[in-house]
């Protein structure tokens, strides 16, 4: 049996350079307690490691409600925050470690401007993610989120509204157009920025092309992950034989009886001894 690992699985950047600058923080040296406000990435192994430095999760209710001194340090994950969050830590005399992606920073500051320029912003992103949430925060909470197409058809602004489209980094970059064109037949003037990462373009486009090219396709990451639902997703289309799991222990000797090729991806969640992993249980398949 053939295995063919994609050249885009594992960590984006984004969520590699928040997971090292965790790693290389001297606890020694660090006001704490230490606590990082929600999931660095949704996966188990990642978050065992975060623990064995000392460094826990808090959610968002609890930082909030905590009282001064309760918490040292905060670490923004690499989907950011709004700006309340940097506002209430001041308030609380406690440090904050920013690991926020510099593509996500880029959308939150357009989000900023655009709405300090008075335009409707039209955002395509999944409706409660982290990401999303913060992007609308630093928006002035004013972005009207579309994550289907039944979004799309409720959007409804004045003809002389000035109108802006920008998207999570990690959406479906097929979606994302479908949305633009849409807005553009119903809104002429309004003004389409893609703020798809390129990493997730490249991972989705890679997939789409290849999935039906092999017998098996194997998707590695976790169901709350956004981006590793959407390529299993865009991988379902295009091959039945996709199967998503999270680690090693999940694959099953059936799904590769009398199969030649394996194509095996991973979302941008998923560090790369999960994909070794991965990997060489099937050499021993």
């Amino acid at each position: 049996m053939k295995i063919h690992l994609s050249q885009f699985a594992g960590f984006c950047d984004g969520v590699r350079r928040a997971y090292e600058m965790i790693m290389a923080l001297d606890i020694s040296k660090a006001k704490k307690p230490i606590y990082i406000l929600g999931s660095l990435a949704h996966n188990a192994d990642v978050v065992r490691e975060i623990n064995k430095k000392g460094i826990f999760k808090i959610d968002l209710e609890d930082f909030l409600q905590s009282k001064k001194g309760e918490i040292g340090t905060i670490i923004i994950t690499a989907h950011g925050s709004g700006p309340e969050i940097f506002e209430i830590a001041k308030e609380k005399n406690i440090k904050v470690i920013d690991t926020t992606c510099p593509k996500v920073i880029k959308v939150q500051r357009l989000a900023k401007v655009f709405s300090d320029r008075n335009y409707s912003i039209i955002l395509v992103g999944d409706k409660g993610h982290k990401e999303v949430e913060g992007i609308n925060a630093w928006g002035k909470g004013k972005s009207r989120i579309v994550s289907s197409e039944a979004d799309l058809e409720k959007l409804d602004f004045s003809k002389d509204k000035k109108i802006v489209i920008l998207s999570q980094t990690t959406q479906s970059e097929e979606f994302f157009e479908k949305a633009g064109n849409f807005v553009k037949n119903k809104f002429p003037k309004a003004e389409i920025i893609s703020t798809i990462c390129h990493t997730t373009h490249d991972r989705q486009q890679e997939v789409s092309k290849f999935a039906k090219n092999n017998d098996v396709v194997i998707v590695i990451g976790s169901r709350e992950s956004a981006n590793s639902t959407r390529l299993f997703e865009i991988a379902k289309e295009k091959n039945s034989k996709t199967y998503f799991i999270e680690n090693a222990i999940q694959l099953k000797n059936q799904w590769f009886f009398e199969m030649e090729k394996v194509l095996v991806t991973a979302g941008a969640s998923t560090p790369s001894w999960v994909i070794e992993d991965v990997v060489d249980k099937l050499k021993e398949m």
